[in-house]
């Protein structure tokens, strides 16, 4: 055994022991369609790429999602599907046949009946696929939940609005496919997750920007009702009113505009009719940022109406939610580069408060520092937070968990980042623990900080409140104890960050809701 020879061989042999044993097939997993196949990966069991609808493709383009074809043998699910058709861009990697799901479990057996997160990602509903590397579920499924991630049509195929849609036979909607490929992919979820160690009694929604949104905009659905028992948004809420102009935190449009909007949207694309719309190649149709309806409207359907409206009467889905956003999301929005710009859209967008809100979020004199850009923050992601947050405490029994994430380098006096914080999108990576710690950059506060909202967040899932063992007591949110907390150094407990500036913009939100402001609107 010593020659040369007989070494090599059992060299040879070790190694294809270890390969086999972080590649080894699991057990196939039942589900609607037949049965699927993924792969072992350090103790977890990985499925990628699986259907949760038929592909909206040719006739069911801008329709509801349809079920699942069934399909003979083992059907291998181990790489993620196409992005959906997105942006204009080419359609290398992307396909309108994008409705997919992907599985990381860390359950031994079917039996085990783990909390299940189910991630919806963002990218402004025009946007988005989940086989970014940043949403790999692997480090939050090994915290012992089961972790699931759903892809959704996005721009123009997810939400296009058109007369012809909405007088379809069989069709409830017009526009907000997108959302209803979540709601699909949430009832796939309860069908189906039980074959994969998943408790579909215990599934908690998150998601961020967009997703954080769209975790909003379920929240608010009767057509979600029961498909989740908790929801975590991450800069995320729509609780503006419409708008026909639309801004950040005014994104909602009623469904006759979008209607209209979707009628030159055709045009422009060179189709007379919702048929010849249908037989335009995907790739082909026009696309980009805010090119025809790429945003859910009020369509009186999967979204009933003004979401303050509906949670101040108390109709929407009374789960506990955990709700927050980061303290620099203004810079991530191309803000205006000048103290004369950024007065000058203030005053466009605000009107008769604009003074207020000058005063509120000053500007500098000859620059537009984070005071001025929290306006942006708090309009878009802040004030829909705080406002979800105030609206679930008054009226739900449902437990509301409120923080401020604010984690990021101290920049010296003289870099053009001093005075900076923690960007949109930047605490992703830390929730999904993503953190690189050999990257020089990435402090010992950073990954404590990870480690804390990894364990926050799947406490979360598990007990439908985030505190338990090794990390700080977050209190629940009241409107008697508004307590908030800070993700920043360390996790703290601290007041609602800028309330007096919210207030402010408050009084906005309300008198937009009036006969005056509507009219203003206009």
């Amino acid at each position: 055994m010593n020659h040369p020879f007989f070494r090599c061989l059992f060299t040879v042999g070790a190694l294809l022991c270890v390969f086999s044993a972080a590649y080894t097939q699991p057990t196939p997993a039942k589900v609607e369609g037949g049965l699927v196949q993924g792969t072992s990966e350090d103790g977890l069991t990985v499925f990628r790429g699986i259907p949760f609808a038929a592909p909206p493709v040719g006739e069911l383009r801008w329709k509801a999602p349809q079920p699942v074809a069934r399909w003979e043998g083992l059907r291998e699910t181990k790489k993620f599907a196409p992005a959906p058709i997105q942006g204009g861009s080419p359609p290398s990697g992307k396909s309108e046949d994008c409705l997919y799901l992907n599985v990381w479990s860390p359950a031994k057996s079917a039996g085990e009946r783990l909390p299940v997160l189910v991630w919806i990602y963002g990218g402004g509903f025009s946007f988005g696929a989940t086989s970014d590397p940043n949403y790999s579920g692997e480090n939050l499924a090994k915290k012992g939940v089961v972790l699931v991630s759903i892809a959704y049509r996005v721009g123009p195929l997810g939400f296009l609005a058109h007369p012809e849609l909405s007088n379809e036979t069989a069709q409830h909607v017009s526009g907000n496919y997108g959302l209803l490929d979540m709601i699909a992919g949430l009832q796939w979820v309860q069908k189906n997750i039980a074959a994969f160690g998943g408790d579909p009694g215990k599934v908690t929604i998150f998601g961020e920007s967009a997703g954080g949104i769209a975790v909003s905009m379920l929240c608010a659905s009767p057509l979600a009702k029961g498909l989740f028992h908790g929801a975590i948004s991450q800069s995320g809420g729509s609780f503006g009113p419409s708008r026909p102009t639309t801004y950040p935190g005014e994104n909602m449009k009623r469904l006759r505009q979008a209607e209209k909007e979707g009628e030159a949207y055709a045009q422009k694309a060179g189709a007379s009719s919702l048929a010849e719309l249908r037989k335009i190649a995907a790739d082909k149709l026009p696309g980009g940022w805010g090119v025809g309806s790429a945003w859910p409207i009020v369509d009186g359907y999967v979204i009933p109406d003004d979401q303050s409206k509906l949670y101040e009467a108390g109709k929407y889905n009374h789960v506990p939610v955990l709700v927050g956003y980061n303290s620099d999301e203004g810079a991530s929005f191309s803000p205006p580069k000048t103290s004369q710009e950024y007065i000058e859209s203030t005053k466009k967008r605000y009107g008769k408060f604009a003074d207020d809100l000058l005063k509120a979020y000053p500007v500098g004199e000859s620059n537009v520092p984070k005071t001025a850009r929290d306006l942006m923050r708090d309009a878009a992601f802040g004030w829909q937070t705080w406002n979800w947050a105030r609206l679930q405490a008054k009226t739900s029994k449902a437990k509301v968990f409120y923080y401020y994430f604010d984690q990021h380098p101290d920049y010296p006096a003289d870099s053009p980042k001093a005075g900076s914080g923690s960007g949109h999108g930047l605490e992703v990576s830390y929730v999904f623990e993503h953190l690189n710690p050999s990257n020089p950059q990435t402090t010992k506060t950073d990954l404590a900080i990870s480690d804390a909202m990894g364990t926050y967040w799947t406490n979360f899932a598990k007990y439908g409140d985030p505190n338990g063992k090794g990390v700080p007591k977050w209190p629940v949110f009241s409107q008697a104890s508004p307590t908030v907390m800070y993700f920043s150094q360390t996790p703290h407990t601290g007041p609602v960050p800028d309330a007096a500036s919210l207030e402010v913009l408050n009084r906005y939100f309300e008198w937009r809701r009036t006969p005056e402001g509507e009219t203003w609107a206009k």
